[in-house]
């Protein structure tokens, strides 16, 4: 056991975490996201939330300062709202690391970034356009 490692951190998570360099980019996947078709390397976390995946996440690993974006969210098509999770996201993220710079990727490009990402998460995450990509940052 380690101490101070988020009880949802799977070994296979916190060993992905741990062999990513700066500039690495990772993909929180929802439930709808073919993860297995597009993750290099696709890491199971049925049951758990985007936001609480999100939020584990972030007190281990910094985001990229770096980077014009270091955090992107899967853009909405057809006219379909805004999804309630991302305000909860930003809440997340704000909270976690003073260095938040958010975007958006349209859909077909986002599924593009994730098959260079270094590992997508398959989230139990339900809500719809609840896919982030998160940029590594530097661990000082």
């Amino acid at each position: 056991m380690l101490k101070n490692v988020p009880k949802i951190i799977s070994p296979e998570l916190l060993k992905v975490l741990c062999e990513m360099g700066h500039g690495d980019e990772i993909v929180i996947a929802d439930a709808n996201f073919p993860a297995e078709n597009y993750g290099k390397r696709c890491i199971r976390a049925d049951g758990l939330g985007g936001v609480q995946l999100l939020d584990a996440i972030l007190k281990l690993i910094p985001l990229d300062t770096y980077a014009d974006k270091n955090f992107l969210l899967m853009q909405t098509t057809q006219g379909d709202p805004t999804p309630t999770i991302w305000a909860e996201y930003f809440e997340t993220a704000n909270k976690n690391d003073d260095n938040l710079r958010a975007g958006n990727l349209e859909r077909f490009a986002f599924y593009e970034r994730a098959k260079q990402a270094y590992a997508v998460i398959a989230s139990g995450e339900e809500a719809i356009y609840a896919n982030i990509i998160i940029k590594k940052g530097v661990i000082k």
